[in-house]
C-alpha cells in the first residue's frame, strides 16, 4: 500500500466521523466508501521480476495503445505506450536494470492521456536508464484526471529491473522508448503488468 492511501483514507475518516456527529449519520456513508476506494486505488502488489539478460519489463499496469517504430533526432526508437485506467495499479516500475543518467519533469496540460499529442503538451517526467549495453527511456504522463507525478529517482541512481520508483496519480500514460533492434513481446490491445511483463526483449548481440 502507497502511504499517500492511508493519508487519504485518514483524511475521509474524520470527515466521516464529523458528520456522524451533525445528525445525519447516513452522510458519513460518502466519505467512508471514497476512502475505501482511496485504500484500494492505491494498493501496491509485489511482482515477480522477470530474469535474463536483455528482458525489458513495463514500467506500469494498462493497456498498450501504441507499438510502434519512430524516428527521433537520435535515430529509430521502437514506442510502446501504455494508457493507465484509474482501475490499474499506479505504482511506476524501472524497466530495466542500469544507472539513471536523465530524470526531467515538465509542467503542462492534463489533456486525455488517450490524445495522441498528450506525450507532448501534457505534464511529464523522463527518465532515461542506462547499462553497458543500451539505453531505455520513459515518459511518466499526467492525465485528464492525473494531477501529480511522484518521481523518486535522481540522476546517478543504480536501479534494478522492476524495482519501484513512483507513481502517477489517477488515470495517466506511460512512454516507453526503446533501442530499434529491441524484439518487441507485446502489442496494440495487450494487456500489462508493471515489473512483471516482458515489453520487448534486446537480441543477444547486443548484450556481448
Amino acid at each position: 500500500m502507497v502511504r499517500d492511501g492511508f493519508l487519504y483514507a485518514l483524511g475521509l475518516g474524520v470527515v466521516a466521523v464529523l458528520l456522524s456527529l451533525t445528525g445525519w449519520p447516513w452522510l458519513a456513508v460518502i466519505p467512508v466508501l471514497l476512502a475505501v476506494f482511496f485504500l484500494w486505488f492505491f494498493r501496491d502488489p509485489s511482482r515477480t521480476v522477470p530474469q535474463g539478460r536483455g528482458v525489458i519489463v513495463s514500467p506500469a499496469d494498462g493497456k498498450v495503445t501504441e507499438a510502434e517504430w519512430i524516428e527521433t533526432g537520435a535515430g529509430s526508437r521502437l514506442r510502446i505506450s501504455v494508457f493507465l485506467s484509474v482501475f490499474d495499479v499506479h505504482v511506476n516500475r524501472a524497466p530495466i536494470e542500469g544507472t539513471v543518467t536523465q530524470v526531467d519533469h515538465r509542467t503542462g496540460l492534463f489533456k486525455n492521456a488517450l490524445s495522441p499529442d498528450s506525450s507532448l503538451v501534457n505534464e511529464q517526467t523522463l527518465v532515461v536508464v542506462e547499462n553497458p549495453n543500451y539505453q531505455v527511456s520513459f515518459k511518466l504522463i499526467a492525465g485528464l484526471l492525473a494531477r501529480r507525478i511522484v518521481c523518486n529517482l535522481k540522476v546517478g541512481d543504480k536501479v534494478d529491473r522492476g524495482q519501484r520508483i513512483g507513481l502517477i496519480k489517477f488515470g495517466s500514460r506511460v512512454d516507453v522508448l526503446l533501442p530499434s533492434d529491441a524484439v518487441l513481446k507485446v502489442k496494440k490491445g495487450s494487456r500489462v503488468k508493471g515489473g512483471s511483463t516482458i515489453l520487448a526483449e534486446m537480441p543477444v548481440a547486443s548484450e556481448a
